[in-house]
């Protein structure tokens, strides 16, 4: 196989990992970015390795939901109302895939790459070349109420059919599990499969791993448009010059919709903002939880303990609404009687924007508008568990092999709704 001048647009968690692929297989790898790789959603987020996530954003209780929590700025999941084609658009196709049948079809395919992609993690920390954070204790879905109890109980269910090892446990049970942290919770789901991480961490080694494998970073570096020959792309300009390349990777997340106009494609992705504060007294929390009615993910990070959450629509920006940072906060001492969060954390949130695409599933593979073009993008709140396998299917389309797991269903040109995957 040739080896390709491969660009990847995005230095988030999918375009370092789809490098790192290309670059096992001997390709040449320019990283582009218009950061300098230091916060953003790869390095904000709950750190989850997530086979137990195996149901899409787009459920069909969601719409109730949104509709309830819209108008409450504290709330989950908050929808900013705003006039935005854009928006508009993504809603209506989010609409249409909040189908029972679009949850029972995205269910083997979301649980296949989530697994995929543990392993390559786990890869990754047994090669020897890495030295960062990962731990495999799986995760607690903790409920206070009989009816989270319940909503859990039905993925509990589809989950168990899939092969996955959950127990129910009681206070007591996730007590003795946990004594340093006592917790007010009827009981909680204990998914096995999981896995938990500290990004930042992570991140940093990636990229000082890419670097020593000679792949090179252009940083602080604006995409601004693209010279194409026919269908195909033949260079990237830039703020600073024009790059040449055989094939190009769009790995920009939340800002893939806007950067792929300029080829004329149109690809529904909303920016969905979550929210994380971290915690650096000792907290004696030792297993990663999800409060379920809060909808807050809690992980015990190298150093610290990372509470995040919230699911902010209100377009590309990094204001910080306190109220929803609040909400988080509440939730850590309401389900931890125990944990105090201290000021300083309050003061330290951070955000970061996830790229949401209609159906909860990404969108990975080519389109047919440019021949050497391939998506990487819209991995909704899956991302950081899905880089490494997005990666490897990218680094094998492109090196034209048969990729590890069908992309039929993260086809970025698929219909929303039911579809055959």
């Amino acid at each position: 196989m040739p080896q390709k001048k491969v660009i990847v647009i995005g230095g988030g968690i999918v375009g370092l990992s789809t490098a790192y692929y290309l670059k096992e297989e001997g390709h040449d790898v320019v990283v582009l970015d218009k950061g300098n790789l230091i916060g953003g959603a790869s390095n904000v987020n709950a750190g989850y390795l997530t086979p137990s996530h195996i149901v899409p954003m787009a459920t069909p209780g969601m719409i109730s939901k949104g509709i309830k929590w819209m108008f409450n700025a504290s709330s989950p999941f908050y929808v900013k109302p705003r006039l935005n084609k854009d928006l508009i658009e993504w809603g209506l196709k989010f609409m249409k895939s909040c189908t029972p049948e679009h949850v029972q079809q995205s269910l083997k395919t979301i649980l296949d790459i989530n697994l995929l992609s543990k392993q390559l993690y786990l890869e990754m920390q047994q090669s020897g070349g890495f030295d960062f954070h990962l731990e495999t204790k799986g995760l607690l879905m903790a409920y206070q109420s009989s009816h989270a109890e319940k909503e859990e109980a039905e993925v509990v269910n589809w989950a168990r059919n899939l092969g996955l090892t959950i127990k129910q446990l009681d206070n007591k049970q996730v007590m003795a599990l946990q004594p340093g942290a006592p917790m007010d919770i009827a009981g909680a789901y204990w998914y096995e499969s999981d896995a938990h991480s500290t990004p930042e961490i992570f991140m940093e080694n990636l990229k000082t791993t890419l670097e020593k494998k000679g792949v090179s970073f252009k940083l602080d570096t604006e995409v601004q448009g693209f010279q194409k020959q026919g269908d195909k792309i033949t260079s990237v300009i830039t703020n600073d010059k024009l790059l040449k390349a055989d094939e190009v990777v769009i790995a920009s997340g939340a800002w893939s919709e806007t950067l792929l106009k300029n080829l004329g494609i149109k690809l529904s992705v909303q920016a969905g903002k979550g929210y994380r504060l971290n915690v650096n007294a000792d907290t004696g929390i030792s297993l990663p939880a999800i409060l379920l009615e809060a909808k807050v993910a809690v992980t015990p990070m190298q150093g610290f303990t990372r509470f995040a959450g919230t699911m902010e629509i209100s377009g590309i920006n990094h204001k910080i609404m306190p109220k929803r940072v609040a909400a988080i906060a509440k939730a850590a001492t309401e389900y931890y009687p125990k944990v105090e969060v201290p000021k300083k954390s309050l003061n330290d949130v951070q955000c970061g924007l996830r790229p949401l695409s209609p159906d909860g599933l990404p969108f990975i593979g080519r389109h047919s508008a440019v021949s050497n073009l391939v998506l990487a993008t819209g991995h909704s709140m899956m991302g950081w568990s899905l880089g490494p396998a997005t990666g490897k299917l990218v680094s094998e389309l492109i090196s034209g092999q048969t990729t590890t797991l069908s992309i039929k269903p993260f086809a970025p040109q698929r219909g929303y709704g039911v579809t055959k995957h």
